[in-house]
């Protein structure tokens, strides 16, 4: 069973594995499909969900929202997060040029107004800002993150792709502390590990969540060098430790760093799904984690 757990210190509980909804747009299910898939991964305790308003298109949030409609009893199980700030050009807003970033106080209570629409929700768990705004005023945004707050429409915030001076910066403006960063982190991109992102995360005892923990899928298919070494790596690593397939190695190498990442899951099907949470009882020594660093970086650690 999946545990809950503490992003910061005292705070809101949530589940070590998150289901990621990014692709759901692509899954091709109906309601009642998609309310089924939820109560699934509900019942093995993973009851956070992550979202985007950009997600499919801005159409996740809204097939997620038919879902809950169904039984809006669910909604009482499960700890939505979600983000803003990436403005997509798509044929809802023709007169957009180019993709860019708003931290604007209205857009970000637009933003959140639009979700809590499409998800047919009256609040939000977590929201984070989707990726650093070089425009990012950041007096506006803890404007728009009070008002927010003060009206029930969020319950905590958070951040996304930042830098450690980035996140520095906004939580200078903040009463509350923002309850995550969440950055990718696999065996073929953790630079986060090396770069004081982990480290200023662990010295604040905030959670991370991880996301793209399998690489896109090129970990297991890509033919790159590093590609390549990772996968045999990562195999060799699978038969000691009796794991079923190199998705639970990584996670279980992703999971053994100290910041204590929650993993994003981004499969629909819920074998695989289920296959992320038997890797919860999969422990890496030192030295299988740093072979999975070797195999990576294609030379050894200084």
């Amino acid at each position: 069973m999946v545990a809950k757990v503490e992003l910061t210190p005292n705070g809101q509980q949530f589940s070590e594995l998150v289901q990621g909804y990014w692709r759901l747009a692509d899954w091709h299910m109906n309601p009642q499909a998609r309310l089924s898939f939820l109560k699934q991964h509900i019942e093995m305790g993973i009851t956070t969900v992550d979202h985007a308003d950009i997600y499919g298109g801005y159409t996740c949030e809204q097939l997620f929202g038919e879902a809950l409609a169904i039984d809006p009893s669910v909604r009482d199980q499960i700890e939505i997060v979600t983000k803003c700030d990436i403005n997509l050009c798509t044929d809802l807003v023709p007169e957009r040029k180019i993709n860019h970033y708003d931290t604007s106080k209205q857009h970000i209570v637009n933003s959140v107004n639009n979700s809590l629409s499409r998800l047919q929700v009256e609040n939000i768990d977590v929201l984070l800002i989707h990726r650093p705004d070089v425009l990012m005023e950041a007096d506006e945004v803890a404007e728009a993150f009070a008002q927010l707050k003060q009206q029930g429409k969020v319950n905590h915030f958070g951040v996304s792709n930042f830098t450690p001076s980035q996140f520095e910066l906004l939580q200078s403006r903040l009463d509350a502390p923002l309850v995550t960063n969440q950055v990718e982190i696999n065996p073929l991109n953790f630079e986060v590990a090396h770069d004081g992102t982990l480290d200023q995360l662990q010295m604040k005892r905030v959670k991370p969540m991880a996301w793209s923990c399998l690489g896109g899928g090129a970990i297991f298919s890509g033919q790159s060098e590093q590609q390549i070494r990772v996968r045999n790596e990562l195999e060799a690593i699978r038969e000691e430790v009796g794991a079923q397939s190199i998705d639970q190695v990584i996670y279980a190498w992703v999971r053994r760093l100290p910041s204590n990442p929650l993993p994003i899951i981004g499969s629909g099907k819920i074998e695989r799904v289920q296959a992320a949470v038997d890797a919860l009882d999969i422990t890496l020594t030192r030295e299988q984690w740093y072979r999975v660093w070797v195999a990576s970086k294609g030379h050894g650690v200084p």
